[in-house]
């Protein structure tokens, strides 16, 4: 596609979410007209065939009844698309594929369950639903398609530059190497240090000093300037900034792009007060969130609770059969503020798996899994006797990883900002579980640590629905870590 410039067609991410959003709508609307057509038309064929005429159809009004939450099924779509409004899978097309793909049959599974409750056929549509999820599906992947036909080429893509060449500015660059397909185009660096004129970091080149700014914002068509300056900016360099804000080019500082494109926050290049700034500030606005989270952890706890009691018997018969007693193990963790509570799950290691008595990270392929173990841990059902936590209030459906006090003692001594993940309440799921795999060493625990803090930051009603749902999804996938 050929390269076009027009600066209001460069969208923000917040902008391209919600076309997105507005496209799935769309879509879901269309799909409820066209699943009521099939309906309508399959109960007309079935009546023809039972022996009435078209005149008896007509006149008796022998249609379908319409129950009120078929109305609905719109926006449970858009809600069982909330993993597909990330922007890196909503710009690649095996992950779309795969969140849309997901979309229907949870949908499908919800609907079995609702199915066995409720036995009356005029209350629960098959033929409609069915029909719904069909349409809906084909139609949201044709305006996928569109979407990153149009919004991952080169002339719609937002212009970014660098400001600092330094340690931030590297990392900055470096994540964006790691991002296929890119969410922006980077095109290198402004630097005033003489001695980085000329050469380049991560594939980019440093364009020039900042008085050349103004200029290759004209020559380069430049649409974000992204500030990564280690300490005091000059004069010189803060006033051409402003010039160029005043000529329309947006002005974004390192970290928040950084949460932007990872959904994780660089815990490498924060300033020492940020979690002064970034957590304990906001905490005293989030009353009604707390109050809701709490309602909605006492609600699901019992929903978990149920659950647990339906499949302990045949989860503990496994268990045992494999590797005998016990069929639970308890740890200690650390919760809010560093509180002390104990957690069960299911046992999925084989007895003793700690003979040395030291605390060991569980590790991709973990020898000491046990198989019934390694479905219980896809499925996350080795989980399921935590909801007796989340009922007492000592964890929440959702949050940072329970942890053990012996690897936060030492995690704290190596990583910054480790100690703010306790903040806030541990929980079953969360931002950092659903997004990022098992850990191995520091470095890896640290970019856990990431995704931890841009939720603690981040966390709304949205947010906390989304990981649950998106937990869902790794349930059905089995694909649980």
């Amino acid at each position: 596609m050929a390269d076009i410039y027009h600066p209001s067609l460069r969208l923000r991410p917040s902008e391209q979410r919600f076309i997105l959003l507005l496209g799935d709508l769309v879509a879901s609307v269309c799909a409820l007209f066209g699943s009521l057509y099939v309906w309508r038309e399959y109960n007309r064929l079935v009546l023809l065939a039972e022996g009435f005429t078209e005149n008896q159809i007509r006149r008796f009004q022998l249609g379908i009844e319409v129950p009120l939450w078929f109305y609905v099924l719109p926006l449970i779509w858009l809600v069982l698309l909330v993993e597909s409004y990330e922007l890196h899978t909503a710009a690649n097309w095996k992950r779309t594929l795969r969140s849309i793909a997901v979309a229907p049959l949870t949908g499908l599974a919800l609907y079995s369950i609702l199915f066995i409750f409720i036995h009356e056929p005029n209350a629960l549509p098959r033929i409609g639903v069915g029909a719904f999820l069909v349409i809906a599906t084909l139609l949201t992947l044709m305006l996928r398609g569109l979407y990153i036909r149009l919004y991952t080429s080169s002339g719609l893509m937002r212009r970014f530059v660098i400001v600092g060449a330094g340690r931030g500015g590297r990392s900055l660059a470096e994540v964006h190497s790691k991002l296929h397909p890119p969410p922006f185009l980077l095109l290198g660096y402004i630097d005033d240090d003489l001695a980085k004129q000329g050469k380049s970091y991560n594939g980019l080149a440093v364009l020039g000093a900042s008085d050349k700014l103004l200029n290759l914002i004209d020559d380069l068509r430049i649409s974000d300037l992204v500030i990564a300056i280690n300490g005091e900016i000059k004069g010189e360099t803060f006033q051409t900034i402003l010039d160029a804000q005043e000529r329309g080019v947006e002005v974004t500082r390192m970290p928040i792009l950084y949460e932007e494109m990872t959904q994780r926050v660089p815990v490498e290049h924060l300033e020492s007060d940020w979690v002064i700034r970034s957590f304990v500030d906001q905490i005293r606005v989030r009353g009604m969130y707390e109050l809701f989270k709490r309602v909605m952890d006492i609600l699901g706890g019992i929903v978990g609770a149920f659950i647990l009691l339906l499949i302990f018997p045949f989860v503990a018969t496994a268990i045992v059969l494999e590797s005998g007693f016990p069929i639970f193990y308890s740890q200690e963790r650390l919760g809010k503020g560093a509180s002390v509570f104990k957690i069960s799950k299911f046992r999925s290691m084989r007895q003793n798996a700690e003979e040395d008595g030291q605390a060991k990270l569980a590790t991709e392929n973990d020898p000491r899994v046990t198989r019934v173990g390694d479905f219980l841990r896809k499925t996350r059902l080795d989980e399921m006797p935590q909801f007796l936590s989340v009922i007492r209030g000592e964890m929440s459906l959702v949050g940072p990883r329970a942890e053990r006090p012996e690897l936060v003692r030492e995690f704290q001594k190596q990583i910054p900002f480790y100690r703010a993940r306790l903040l806030v309440k541990p929980g079953l799921t969360g931002w950092a579980q659903i997004n990022y795999g098992y850990v191995a060493d520091v470095k890896e625990t640290s970019v856990k640590l990431e995704y931890d803090l841009y939720y603690i930051k981040h966390r709304t009603w949205n947010l906390d629905f989304s990981i649950i749902l998106r937990t869902i999804g790794t349930v059905i996938r089995r694909t649980g870590r």
